[in-house]
């Protein structure tokens, strides 16, 4: 048996690059503490999210970074030993992408660029274009940014290149155009979590959900990291509050026991699914 701690954070970060990198550390060293082998931070969690979703104002984006920057590279050093998975926003030359690097002691391991970009999105970023895993000592891991989650394609993609855990980063807020009086019955918060659960479930693969949280302009975040293991079961979850989320689960014994009957990537039949014309 090859057990792991996986930890998820709820907490909120802003533009000052400084103050984040002291909740970096902070979390790391929770974390740590906690045992855990892996450690997934929210979207933006260097730089902070956009202010405002519908019009975003080009003067008031968060920092950019490239995925050598020495911002990335004190996370690298905190998280040492440990796998540790960061939103932030990336400096292509001439495009900035909302992408998520994970790190080690050893440097970068992964880099996604979100490929699926709500509206407002579109006047800040610049979309990728592919899902891929990597290897890890913590294991085979993809890494989605929020709105990604929304797409089955795209965690299927990361399953089929032999995934076994999804980091899924966020900077979730509650509905914009429809706010509920409270949290629990707000549309996003339900959407969210079943995501979570149906990404995990039909890949029968374990995720790793993390988001901010607080208030940034005019969107107040959701929190709700987790932990979902291969049949959908939430493992550990913090609820809107900041804080981690932390789970021990065997792995690959745990995706062999989901998949045991099952097999959902092994009976897919491809030659069968098509796309209908628009």
């Amino acid at each position: 048996m090859t057990v792991l701690r996986i930890a998820a954070a709820a907490a909120h970060f802003g533009r000052d690059l400084e103050f984040d990198l002291a909740r970096v550390a902070k979390l790391i060293a929770d974390a740590r503490g906690a045992g855990a082998g892996l450690l997934v931070l929210p979207d933006a969690a260097l730089g902070g999210y956009l202010a405002d979703l519908r019009r975003p104002d080009p003067d008031a984006l968060p920092p950019a970074l490239k995925p050598d920057d020495a911002v990335i590279a004190r996370v690298a050093a905190l998280a040492a030993e440990m796998v540790v998975c960061v939103g932030f926003c990336e400096d292509g030359g001439d495009a900035r992408y909302n992408a998520a690097v994970c790190v080690s002691g050893d440097g970068v391991l992964g880099l996604h660029r979100k490929v699926h970009l709500p509206a407002g999105e579109t006047a800040a970023y610049a979309p990728g274009d592919r899902f891929e895993a990597f290897d890890t000592p913590a294991g085979r891991i993809g890494m989605l940014i929020d709105y990604d989650k929304t797409f089955p394609e795209s965690a299927r993609s990361l399953a089929l290149g032999g995934a076994q855990i999804l980091a899924c980063l966020s900077a979730w807020p509650t509905s914009v155009t429809n706010r509920a009086p409270r949290m629990a019955q707000d549309r996003q918060s339900r959407l969210f979590d079943l995501y979570d659960q149906a990404r995990a479930a039909e890949n029968q693969v374990v995720l790793a959900s993390s988001n901010q949280t607080g208030v940034m302009g005019g969107m107040r975040f959701l929190g709700q990291a987790k932990v979902v293991g291969p049949g959908g079961d939430v493992l550990a979850r913090t609820w809107s509050k900041a804080g981690l989320a932390v789970a021990e689960i065997d792995v690959a014994a745990e995706i062999d026991r989901a998949r045991r009957i099952l097999h959902h990537i092994r009976e897919r039949r491809p030659d069968a699914y098509r796309e209908t014309p628009t």
